[in-house]
Protein backbone atom coordinates (compact mmCIF):
# COMPACT_ATOMS: atom_id res chain seq x y z
CA UNK A 1 0.00 0.00 0.00
CA UNK A 2 1.37 3.77 -0.47
CA UNK A 3 0.32 6.81 0.51
CA UNK A 4 1.80 10.32 -0.92
CA UNK A 5 1.95 13.45 1.06
CA UNK A 6 2.95 16.10 -1.00
CA UNK A 7 2.41 20.05 -1.54
CA UNK A 8 0.00 19.24 -4.57
CA UNK A 9 -2.39 16.46 -2.72
CA UNK A 10 -3.19 13.60 -1.57
CA UNK A 11 -2.55 10.50 -3.48
CA UNK A 12 -2.83 6.94 -2.36
CA UNK A 13 -3.85 3.04 -2.98
CA UNK A 14 -6.91 2.00 -1.80
CA UNK A 15 -6.77 0.20 1.64
CA UNK A 16 -4.17 -0.78 4.20
CA UNK A 17 -3.50 0.98 7.52
CA UNK A 18 -3.41 4.81 8.53
CA UNK A 19 -0.73 6.11 6.69
CA UNK A 20 0.26 3.39 4.40
CA UNK A 21 -2.62 3.73 2.06
CA UNK A 22 -5.02 5.91 1.31
CA UNK A 23 -7.67 5.52 4.02
CA UNK A 24 -10.61 6.44 5.95
CA UNK A 25 -8.95 8.54 8.35
CA UNK A 26 -6.36 9.42 5.83
CA UNK A 27 -9.33 11.21 3.63
CA UNK A 28 -10.64 12.95 6.50
CA UNK A 29 -7.97 14.02 7.92
CA UNK A 30 -6.19 15.60 4.72
CA UNK A 31 -9.88 17.06 3.94
CA UNK A 32 -10.35 18.85 7.18
CA UNK A 33 -6.85 20.50 6.86
CA UNK A 34 -7.03 21.56 3.42
CA UNK A 35 -10.58 23.16 4.03
CA UNK A 36 -9.34 25.37 7.44
CA UNK A 37 -6.54 26.69 5.10
CA UNK A 38 -8.88 27.73 2.91
CA UNK A 39 -11.60 29.25 5.35
CA UNK A 40 -8.75 30.97 6.55
CA UNK A 41 -7.52 31.91 3.16
CA UNK A 42 -10.90 33.18 2.22
CA UNK A 43 -13.76 35.66 3.11
CA UNK A 44 -16.66 34.82 2.02
CA UNK A 45 -20.19 36.37 1.43
CA UNK A 46 -22.85 34.21 3.38
CA UNK A 47 -21.30 30.17 4.31
CA UNK A 48 -18.03 29.38 3.07
CA UNK A 49 -18.73 26.07 0.25
CA UNK A 50 -15.93 23.98 -1.32
CA UNK A 51 -16.67 22.58 -4.96
CA UNK A 52 -16.28 18.78 -5.03
CA UNK A 53 -15.98 16.83 -8.19
CA UNK A 54 -14.66 12.75 -8.95
CA UNK A 55 -13.68 10.58 -12.35
CA UNK A 56 -15.28 6.98 -12.43
CA UNK A 57 -12.92 5.20 -10.28
CA UNK A 58 -14.34 2.15 -8.58
CA UNK A 59 -13.35 4.10 -4.91
CA UNK A 60 -15.09 7.49 -5.97
CA UNK A 61 -18.54 6.66 -4.24
CA UNK A 62 -16.49 6.06 -0.86
CA UNK A 63 -14.14 8.68 -1.50
CA UNK A 64 -16.82 10.77 -1.71
CA UNK A 65 -18.90 9.81 0.70
CA UNK A 66 -16.10 10.73 3.62
CA UNK A 67 -15.26 13.77 1.63
CA UNK A 68 -18.98 15.14 1.93
CA UNK A 69 -19.62 14.27 5.63
CA UNK A 70 -16.43 15.72 6.83
CA UNK A 71 -16.83 19.12 5.04
CA UNK A 72 -20.22 19.12 6.34
CA UNK A 73 -18.54 18.91 10.29
CA UNK A 74 -16.75 21.39 9.60
CA UNK A 75 -19.68 24.08 9.19
CA UNK A 76 -18.84 24.25 5.17
CA UNK A 77 -21.40 23.97 2.52
CA UNK A 78 -20.83 20.86 -0.69
CA UNK A 79 -21.47 22.33 -3.90
CA UNK A 80 -20.97 18.32 -5.34
CA UNK A 81 -20.90 18.02 -8.83
CA UNK A 82 -21.01 13.73 -8.90
CA UNK A 83 -18.46 12.65 -11.69
CA UNK A 84 -17.09 15.80 -13.53
CA UNK A 85 -13.95 16.16 -15.18
CA UNK A 86 -10.80 18.16 -13.35
CA UNK A 87 -11.14 21.44 -15.73
CA UNK A 88 -14.81 21.54 -15.19
CA UNK A 89 -14.22 21.32 -11.42
CA UNK A 90 -11.97 24.31 -11.75
CA UNK A 91 -14.43 26.51 -13.70
CA UNK A 92 -17.01 25.88 -11.12
CA UNK A 93 -15.16 26.92 -7.93
CA UNK A 94 -14.89 30.75 -9.24
CA UNK A 95 -18.61 30.47 -11.08
CA UNK A 96 -19.87 29.06 -7.89
CA UNK A 97 -17.99 31.80 -5.56
CA UNK A 98 -16.74 28.56 -3.20
CA UNK A 99 -13.30 28.76 -1.25
CA UNK A 100 -11.69 26.30 -2.73
CA UNK A 101 -12.36 22.58 -4.68
CA UNK A 102 -12.00 19.02 -4.49
CA UNK A 103 -10.99 16.59 -7.05
CA UNK A 104 -10.93 12.89 -6.09
CA UNK A 105 -8.81 11.63 -9.46
CA UNK A 106 -5.44 9.55 -9.38
CA UNK A 107 -4.98 11.14 -12.90
CA UNK A 108 -3.18 8.57 -14.96
CA UNK A 109 -2.68 6.04 -12.05
CA UNK A 110 -4.30 2.62 -12.24
CA UNK A 111 -7.69 2.06 -10.95
CA UNK A 112 -6.64 1.02 -7.16
CA UNK A 113 -5.13 4.39 -6.92
CA UNK A 114 -7.17 7.99 -5.37
CA UNK A 115 -6.53 11.06 -4.81
CA UNK A 116 -7.68 14.49 -3.41
CA UNK A 117 -6.73 16.82 -5.85
CA UNK A 118 -6.65 20.63 -3.87
CA UNK A 119 -7.69 23.91 -5.37
CA UNK A 120 -7.83 27.41 -4.22
CA UNK A 121 -10.82 30.07 -4.75
CA UNK A 122 -9.65 30.66 -8.39
CA UNK A 123 -9.93 27.45 -9.30
CA UNK A 124 -6.54 26.40 -9.50
CA UNK A 125 -3.75 23.74 -7.76
CA UNK A 126 -2.86 25.45 -4.28
CA UNK A 127 0.47 26.72 -4.11
CA UNK A 128 3.69 24.87 -2.50
CA UNK A 129 3.66 27.04 0.46
CA UNK A 130 0.04 25.86 0.91
CA UNK A 131 0.00 22.45 0.33
CA UNK A 132 3.10 22.58 2.85
CA UNK A 133 0.97 24.25 5.66
CA UNK A 134 -2.23 21.86 4.44
CA UNK A 135 0.40 19.21 5.46
CA UNK A 136 1.34 20.63 8.63
CA UNK A 137 -2.37 20.85 9.76
CA UNK A 138 -2.88 17.59 9.58
CA UNK A 139 0.14 16.85 11.08
CA UNK A 140 -1.02 19.29 14.35
CA UNK A 141 -4.96 18.06 13.84
CA UNK A 142 -4.95 21.30 14.10
CA UNK A 143 -9.03 21.75 12.74
CA UNK A 144 -11.98 22.76 14.67
CA UNK A 145 -15.40 20.91 13.95
CA UNK A 146 -19.09 22.55 13.98
CA UNK A 147 -21.35 23.25 16.42
CA UNK A 148 -24.45 21.36 15.47
CA UNK A 149 -26.40 24.19 14.32
CA UNK A 150 -23.44 25.15 11.86
CA UNK A 151 -23.13 22.36 10.28
CA UNK A 152 -23.06 22.42 6.26
CA UNK A 153 -24.90 21.23 3.40
CA UNK A 154 -24.78 19.64 -0.11
CA UNK A 155 -26.29 20.72 -2.59
CA UNK A 156 -25.93 18.58 -6.30
CA UNK A 157 -25.24 20.16 -9.31
CA UNK A 158 -25.13 18.70 -12.47
CA UNK A 159 -24.80 21.24 -14.48
CA UNK A 160 -21.14 22.36 -14.75
CA UNK A 161 -20.12 19.87 -17.26
CA UNK A 162 -22.87 21.55 -19.80
CA UNK A 163 -21.10 24.97 -18.64
CA UNK A 164 -17.85 23.82 -19.41
CA UNK A 165 -19.12 23.23 -22.54
CA UNK A 166 -21.20 26.53 -23.30
CA UNK A 167 -17.97 28.40 -22.74
CA UNK A 168 -15.48 26.58 -24.88
CA UNK A 169 -18.21 26.77 -27.86
CA UNK A 170 -18.75 30.89 -26.80
CA UNK A 171 -15.06 31.22 -27.91
CA UNK A 172 -14.15 32.61 -31.36
CA UNK A 173 -11.32 30.81 -31.42
CA UNK A 174 -13.75 27.82 -31.75
CA UNK A 175 -15.36 27.60 -34.92
CA UNK A 176 -18.24 25.03 -34.61
CA UNK A 177 -19.13 25.65 -38.36
CA UNK A 178 -16.16 24.64 -39.79
CA UNK A 179 -15.61 22.03 -37.95
CA UNK A 180 -19.55 20.71 -38.66
CA UNK A 181 -18.84 21.40 -42.22
CA UNK A 182 -16.31 18.75 -41.87
CA UNK A 183 -18.21 15.88 -41.18
CA UNK A 184 -15.51 14.29 -39.32
CA UNK A 185 -15.70 10.75 -37.54
CA UNK A 186 -13.73 10.65 -34.38
CA UNK A 187 -12.86 7.31 -32.21
CA UNK A 188 -12.68 8.07 -28.38
CA UNK A 189 -10.36 6.35 -25.82
CA UNK A 190 -11.71 7.62 -22.54
CA UNK A 191 -10.23 4.68 -20.83
CA UNK A 192 -13.72 4.04 -19.00
CA UNK A 193 -13.69 7.36 -16.50
CA UNK A 194 -15.60 10.51 -17.03
CA UNK A 195 -14.61 11.35 -20.35
CA UNK A 196 -16.69 8.61 -21.75
CA UNK A 197 -19.69 11.21 -21.21
CA UNK A 198 -17.67 14.50 -21.19
CA UNK A 199 -15.92 14.48 -24.81
CA UNK A 200 -18.71 12.98 -26.85
CA UNK A 201 -20.92 15.55 -25.36
CA UNK A 202 -18.32 18.07 -26.77
CA UNK A 203 -17.72 16.42 -29.73
CA UNK A 204 -21.76 16.04 -30.45
CA UNK A 205 -22.32 19.93 -30.24
CA UNK A 206 -19.37 20.46 -32.59
CA UNK A 207 -21.12 18.50 -35.11
CA UNK A 208 -18.59 15.33 -34.95
CA UNK A 209 -19.60 11.80 -35.58
CA UNK A 210 -18.22 9.93 -32.50
CA UNK A 211 -16.74 6.51 -32.54
CA UNK A 212 -16.76 5.06 -28.61
CA UNK A 213 -13.93 2.56 -26.91
CA UNK A 214 -13.37 2.32 -23.58
CA UNK A 215 -16.37 4.96 -22.91
CA UNK A 216 -18.56 3.28 -20.46
CA UNK A 217 -17.79 5.45 -16.64
CA UNK A 218 -17.27 2.29 -14.77
CA UNK A 219 -14.07 2.83 -13.95
CA UNK A 220 -12.81 -0.34 -15.00
CA UNK A 221 -9.61 1.00 -17.28
CA UNK A 222 -9.38 -1.89 -20.48
CA UNK A 223 -5.71 -0.67 -19.63
CA UNK A 224 -2.93 1.20 -18.15
CA UNK A 225 -4.74 4.75 -17.99
CA UNK A 226 -1.35 6.87 -18.98
CA UNK A 227 -2.72 8.26 -22.78
CA UNK A 228 0.93 6.81 -23.60
CA UNK A 229 1.69 5.11 -27.02
CA UNK A 230 2.32 1.73 -25.25
CA UNK A 231 -1.63 1.84 -24.09
CA UNK A 232 -3.10 3.48 -27.49
CA UNK A 233 -2.99 0.33 -29.32
CA UNK A 234 -6.73 -0.32 -29.46
CA UNK A 235 -7.29 3.52 -30.48
CA UNK A 236 -4.74 3.09 -33.22
CA UNK A 237 -6.77 -0.02 -34.35
CA UNK A 238 -9.74 1.59 -34.11
CA UNK A 239 -8.79 4.58 -36.28
CA UNK A 240 -7.95 2.28 -39.10
CA UNK A 241 -10.93 0.04 -38.58
CA UNK A 242 -13.50 3.14 -39.00
CA UNK A 243 -11.13 5.25 -41.49
CA UNK A 244 -11.54 8.15 -39.47
CA UNK A 245 -10.38 11.45 -39.25
CA UNK A 246 -8.68 11.51 -35.68
CA UNK A 247 -8.29 9.66 -32.59
CA UNK A 248 -8.79 10.63 -29.26
CA UNK A 249 -7.30 9.29 -25.77
CA UNK A 250 -8.12 11.30 -22.46
CA UNK A 251 -6.89 10.39 -18.83
CA UNK A 252 -9.45 9.24 -16.28
CA UNK A 253 -10.05 13.27 -15.29
CA UNK A 254 -9.53 14.21 -18.85
CA UNK A 255 -6.72 17.35 -18.36
CA UNK A 256 -4.55 15.18 -20.81
CA UNK A 257 -5.24 14.45 -24.46
CA UNK A 258 -3.45 12.50 -26.95
CA UNK A 259 -3.87 12.26 -30.73
CA UNK A 260 -3.95 9.53 -33.37
CA UNK A 261 -3.79 10.80 -37.00
CA UNK A 262 -5.61 9.76 -39.54
CA UNK A 263 -3.54 6.79 -40.71
CA UNK A 264 -3.50 5.29 -37.16
CA UNK A 265 -0.33 6.69 -36.17
CA UNK A 266 0.60 8.69 -33.55
CA UNK A 267 0.17 12.60 -33.35
CA UNK A 268 2.49 13.03 -30.20
CA UNK A 269 1.75 14.18 -26.86
CA UNK A 270 4.43 17.02 -27.05
CA UNK A 271 2.67 18.03 -30.26
CA UNK A 272 -1.48 18.63 -28.57
CA UNK A 273 0.23 21.65 -27.02
CA UNK A 274 2.14 22.85 -30.39
CA UNK A 275 -0.73 22.35 -32.45
CA UNK A 276 -2.94 23.91 -30.16
CA UNK A 277 -0.50 26.84 -29.54
CA UNK A 278 0.01 27.44 -33.44
CA UNK A 279 -3.47 28.10 -33.69
CA UNK A 280 -4.12 30.18 -30.79
CA UNK A 281 -0.76 32.52 -31.80
CA UNK A 282 -2.23 33.48 -34.97
CA UNK A 283 -5.31 35.11 -33.40
CA UNK A 284 -3.68 36.51 -29.81
CA UNK A 285 -1.16 38.32 -29.13
CA UNK A 286 1.04 37.30 -26.45
CA UNK A 287 3.95 34.55 -25.85
CA UNK A 288 3.57 31.13 -25.29
CA UNK A 289 5.04 28.88 -22.01
CA UNK A 290 5.59 25.26 -21.66
CA UNK A 291 8.00 23.72 -19.09
CA UNK A 292 11.68 22.33 -19.06
CA UNK A 293 10.76 19.59 -20.20
CA UNK A 294 8.93 20.06 -23.25
CA UNK A 295 9.72 19.44 -26.86
CA UNK A 296 11.55 22.94 -29.04
CA UNK A 297 8.83 22.27 -31.41
CA UNK A 298 6.83 24.83 -29.51
CA UNK A 299 9.61 27.12 -29.91
CA UNK A 300 9.75 26.82 -33.72
CA UNK A 301 5.92 27.61 -33.84
CA UNK A 302 6.42 30.58 -31.45
CA UNK A 303 9.23 32.17 -33.72
CA UNK A 304 6.34 31.21 -36.52
CA UNK A 305 4.32 33.82 -35.23
CA UNK A 306 7.32 36.26 -34.60
CA UNK A 307 6.72 35.48 -30.60
CA UNK A 308 8.58 33.70 -28.06
CA UNK A 309 8.28 30.48 -26.22
CA UNK A 310 9.02 30.95 -22.46
CA UNK A 311 9.93 28.04 -20.11
CA UNK A 312 8.37 27.26 -16.35
CA UNK A 313 9.78 25.06 -13.88
CA UNK A 314 7.71 21.55 -14.60
CA UNK A 315 4.29 21.45 -12.57
CA UNK A 316 1.42 22.81 -13.75
CA UNK A 317 0.90 25.50 -11.01
CA UNK A 318 4.75 26.85 -12.32
CA UNK A 319 3.44 26.97 -16.16
CA UNK A 320 -0.06 28.46 -14.77
CA UNK A 321 2.63 31.18 -12.54
CA UNK A 322 4.86 31.98 -15.88
CA UNK A 323 1.70 31.98 -18.07
CA UNK A 324 0.47 35.33 -15.61
CA UNK A 325 3.76 36.52 -15.00
CA UNK A 326 4.40 36.88 -19.20
CA UNK A 327 0.64 37.44 -20.19
CA UNK A 328 0.41 34.27 -22.56
CA UNK A 329 -2.59 33.54 -24.49
CA UNK A 330 -2.16 29.71 -24.10
CA UNK A 331 0.47 27.09 -22.32
CA UNK A 332 1.12 23.74 -20.74
CA UNK A 333 3.07 20.80 -20.56
CA UNK A 334 4.67 18.14 -22.89
CA UNK A 335 2.05 15.14 -21.59
CA UNK A 336 -0.62 16.62 -23.41
CA UNK A 337 -1.75 18.93 -21.33
CA UNK A 338 -3.10 22.63 -23.23
CA UNK A 339 -4.07 25.63 -20.76
CA UNK A 340 -5.57 28.40 -22.51
CA UNK A 341 -5.92 31.44 -19.89
CA UNK A 342 -9.15 32.84 -21.23
CA UNK A 343 -10.97 30.24 -20.37
CA UNK A 344 -9.54 29.10 -17.45
CA UNK A 345 -5.98 28.47 -15.66
CA UNK A 346 -5.45 24.43 -15.66
CA UNK A 347 -4.94 21.73 -18.05
CA UNK A 348 -8.38 20.74 -20.11
CA UNK A 349 -8.59 18.24 -22.90
CA UNK A 350 -11.82 19.66 -23.62
CA UNK A 351 -10.64 23.09 -24.86
CA UNK A 352 -7.83 21.89 -26.66
CA UNK A 353 -10.10 18.88 -28.76
CA UNK A 354 -11.75 21.93 -29.64
CA UNK A 355 -9.31 24.64 -30.88
CA UNK A 356 -7.41 21.49 -32.57
CA UNK A 357 -10.51 20.77 -34.66
CA UNK A 358 -10.66 24.26 -35.40
CA UNK A 359 -7.35 24.49 -36.98
CA UNK A 360 -7.29 21.26 -38.42
CA UNK A 361 -10.80 22.83 -40.04
CA UNK A 362 -9.46 25.68 -40.88
CA UNK A 363 -6.57 24.26 -42.58
CA UNK A 364 -8.48 21.97 -44.63
CA UNK A 365 -5.49 19.28 -43.85
CA UNK A 366 -6.02 16.03 -42.41
CA UNK A 367 -4.38 15.08 -39.09
CA UNK A 368 -1.71 13.25 -40.47
CA UNK A 369 -1.33 16.28 -43.26
CA UNK A 370 -1.00 18.90 -40.19
CA UNK A 371 1.51 17.07 -37.90
CA UNK A 372 3.96 16.65 -40.76
CA UNK A 373 3.88 20.22 -41.17
CA UNK A 374 5.54 20.52 -37.96
CA UNK A 375 9.49 20.16 -37.01
CA UNK A 376 10.28 16.47 -35.79
CA UNK A 377 11.94 16.04 -32.60
CA UNK A 378 12.53 13.15 -30.42
CA UNK A 379 12.69 12.92 -26.78
CA UNK A 380 15.09 10.48 -24.97
CA UNK A 381 13.36 9.95 -21.03
CA UNK A 382 16.39 8.19 -18.92
CA UNK A 383 16.81 8.32 -15.07
CA UNK A 384 19.45 7.32 -12.39
CA UNK A 385 18.97 5.58 -9.27
CA UNK A 386 21.33 6.90 -6.68
CA UNK A 387 22.38 5.52 -3.40
CA UNK A 388 19.88 7.02 0.01
CA UNK A 389 21.45 9.63 1.18
CA UNK A 390 23.65 11.07 -1.87
CA UNK A 391 23.98 14.71 -2.11
CA UNK A 392 21.66 14.48 -5.31
CA UNK A 393 21.25 18.45 -5.82
CA UNK A 394 25.24 18.56 -5.11
CA UNK A 395 25.67 16.04 -8.41
CA UNK A 396 23.57 18.59 -10.22
CA UNK A 397 25.78 21.50 -8.77
CA UNK A 398 28.60 19.95 -10.27
CA UNK A 399 27.35 19.49 -13.59
CA UNK A 400 25.69 23.15 -13.86
CA UNK A 401 29.58 23.92 -13.13
CA UNK A 402 31.03 21.94 -15.85
CA UNK A 403 28.54 23.19 -18.41
CA UNK A 404 28.80 27.11 -17.31
CA UNK A 405 29.72 28.42 -20.51
CA UNK A 406 26.57 26.75 -22.21
CA UNK A 407 23.39 28.07 -22.56
CA UNK A 408 21.83 26.75 -19.06
CA UNK A 409 18.59 26.83 -16.64
CA UNK A 410 18.92 26.17 -13.11
CA UNK A 411 15.34 27.01 -12.31
CA UNK A 412 14.19 23.34 -12.07
CA UNK A 413 16.97 20.92 -11.52
CA UNK A 414 19.46 21.97 -15.24
CA UNK A 415 18.69 21.97 -18.56
CA UNK A 416 21.49 22.62 -20.88
CA UNK A 417 20.99 24.21 -24.41
CA UNK A 418 23.55 22.61 -27.32
CA UNK A 419 21.74 24.45 -30.35
CA UNK A 420 18.91 22.77 -31.43
CA UNK A 421 19.62 19.96 -29.06
CA UNK A 422 19.18 19.97 -25.02
CA UNK A 423 19.22 17.76 -22.06
CA UNK A 424 17.13 18.61 -18.75
CA UNK A 425 18.86 16.56 -15.38
CA UNK A 426 15.93 17.17 -12.59
CA UNK A 427 15.59 15.05 -9.64
CA UNK A 428 13.20 13.38 -8.09
CA UNK A 429 10.81 15.45 -4.66
CA UNK A 430 10.22 11.60 -3.52
CA UNK A 431 13.48 9.57 -4.32
CA UNK A 432 16.96 9.45 -4.69
CA UNK A 433 16.65 9.58 -8.68
CA UNK A 434 17.86 11.68 -10.97
CA UNK A 435 15.50 12.01 -14.59
CA UNK A 436 17.71 13.17 -17.37
CA UNK A 437 15.74 13.90 -20.67
CA UNK A 438 17.16 14.82 -24.08
CA UNK A 439 16.25 15.82 -27.24
CA UNK A 440 16.88 15.75 -30.77
CA UNK A 441 16.23 15.94 -34.26
CA UNK A 442 16.81 12.06 -34.17
CA UNK A 443 16.16 9.29 -31.73
CA UNK A 444 19.62 8.38 -32.05
CA UNK A 445 21.05 11.53 -31.45
CA UNK A 446 18.55 12.07 -28.05
CA UNK A 447 19.72 8.65 -26.88
CA UNK A 448 23.71 9.54 -27.32
CA UNK A 449 23.14 12.99 -25.58
CA UNK A 450 21.38 11.50 -22.50
CA UNK A 451 23.90 8.53 -22.55
CA UNK A 452 26.66 11.20 -22.35
CA UNK A 453 25.30 13.23 -19.75
CA UNK A 454 24.30 10.09 -17.80
CA UNK A 455 27.95 8.66 -17.80
CA UNK A 456 29.37 12.02 -16.66
CA UNK A 457 26.62 11.95 -14.08
CA UNK A 458 27.67 8.33 -12.60
CA UNK A 459 31.58 9.72 -12.53
CA UNK A 460 30.41 12.58 -10.25
CA UNK A 461 28.46 10.05 -8.22
CA UNK A 462 31.31 7.29 -8.18
CA UNK A 463 28.85 5.32 -10.21
CA UNK A 464 30.19 1.81 -11.59
CA UNK A 465 29.68 2.64 -15.78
Amino acid sequence: MTLIRSISGIRGTIGGAPGEGLTPLDITRYTASFASLMRLRSDPKGKPAIVLGRDARISGPMVADLVRGTLMGLGIDVIDLGMATTPTVEMAVPGEGAIGGIILTASHNPMQWNALKLLNARGEFISAADGAEVLRIAERDEWQAAHVNELGAVLNDDSWTQRHMDAILALDLVDRQAIAAQRYTVVLDAVNSIGGIAVPLLLEQLGVRVVKIHCEPNGLFPHNPEPLPEHLVDLCDAVRANKAHLGIAVDPDVDRLALVCNDGSLFGEEYTLVACADHVLAHRPGPTVSNLSSTRALDDVAERHGRMRHASAVGEVNVVETMRATGAAIGGEGNGGVILSELHYGRDALVGIALFLTLMARKGMSSLELRRSYPDYFISKNKIELKPGMDVQGLIDAMAARYAEQPHSTIDGLRIEFGATWVHLRRSNTEPIIRIYAEARSPEEADALAARLMEELKELAGIPA
